[in-house]
């Protein structure tokens, strides 16, 4: 594989063209005043693990419709006050885990907090167990065209308001520190990490990883690569419903979400990735909206990114916020 998109030099500078919908911000209000009008019945019980350093919480909570949405808490055995929170996002596909999974965060002195993502966790990994109980109309297999007729049916905005959730979630808990909030995740969990630095107004940082759910109107013309490429064999079946299928994507661009982010963010891209091509990954950096911004580029890499290195740049650079 090779480099295939735009040259570096001219992804510093690439502006998306998706169009904001002009009531972009109404439609999240309304979704998430929504969401709230369920009480969030957040349940934590703790689980034994076998692990001697970490303690490990299962939880639940009420998400998009008041549906119980579950994750991992972890923290240090023996954190006796409130830390700093890293509330992380799956990749697609993906699930919570096993509660002995993604012990980095809880190994920094940090509290963490993991997010199930409804209807998935099947795909690899140590797996997921929300249900998402919404139907929805006509889909190609998968996840990215269910209920993309309207942007009021389509699932991610249920996954989006699970996430924002989940934060509220993570800071009931009285050993987190609720001004000392991040979000990050990889691929989807790096574009729910955008969502809610545009949705949560008090984070103290952000850190998505080759984030998906990006400038869609160019990455589905762009790569052949699933996830995207669901939406194009939705499209090739389903001929002229490009305008509308777009328009109910741009709800959820996570360029549209960058533009309104009021924290500092260490994004990352890696320029061989035809998953999450790395000119939609620029167009939200490009958009982030709060001036402390930076973004790791590694430029042999294909959707792992930086992986182990990538992880090691986000606990160097969280100390100086979290």
């Amino acid at each position: 594989m090779s480099q295939f998109d735009l040259p570096l030099h001219e992804l510093r500078s690439y502006r998306s063209t998706s169009t904001e919908p002009d009531d972009f911000d109404a439609f999240w209000e309304k979704t998430l005043e929504e969401s709230r009008t369920h009480e969030l019945n957040v349940r934590y019980e703790a689980v034994d693990t076998g692990l001697s350093t970490v303690k490990v919480y299962d939880v639940t909570f009420a998400g998009f419709g008041g549906h119980p949405v579950k994750a991992w808490l972890r923290l240090p055995a023996d954190t006796s006050r409130p830390l700093p929170l890293v509330v992380e996002f799956v990749g697609y596909g993906n699930g919570r885990g096993l509660p002995h999974e993604h012990l980095l965060w809880a190994s920094t002195g940090r509290a963490h907090f993991v997010m199930d993502t409804r209807g998935q966790g099947s795909a690899f990994g140590g797996g997921g167990v929300t249900a998402d109980p919404v139907g929805s109309a006509p889909s190609y297999p998968g996840f990215m065209t269910r209920g993309i007729d309207s942007p009021e049916n389509y699932y991610y905005r249920r996954v989006i308001t699970d996430a924002v959730r989940a934060v509220e979630a993570a800071r009931a808990h009285p050993l987190t520190d609720t001004t000392r909030t991040v979000a990050t995740g990889h691929s989807q969990g790096g574009g729910l990490a955008l969502a809610v630095g545009g949705l949560v107004p008090d984070l103290v940082a952000i850190a998505p990883d080759v984030p998906f759910l990006c400038d869609f109107r160019r990455a589905v013309g762009l790569t052949d690569r699933h996830p995207y490429r669901e939406i194009g064999q939705f499209l090739k079946t389903h001929r002229g419903q490009s305008a509308e299928v777009l328009r109910t994507l741009s709800y959820f661009d996570g360029v549209h979400f960058a533009a309104r982010g009021r924290a500092p963010a260490l994004f990352s891209t890696a320029l061989e990735d035809q998953t999450c091509p790395p000119s939609t990954v620029f167009a939200a950096y490009n958009a982030w909206a709060h001036k402390d911004r930076a973004i790791e580029v590694y430029d042999f890499n294909d959707h792992e990114g930086g992986g182990p290195y990538q992880e090691a740049a986000k606990v160097r650079w969280l100390r100086s916020y979290a």
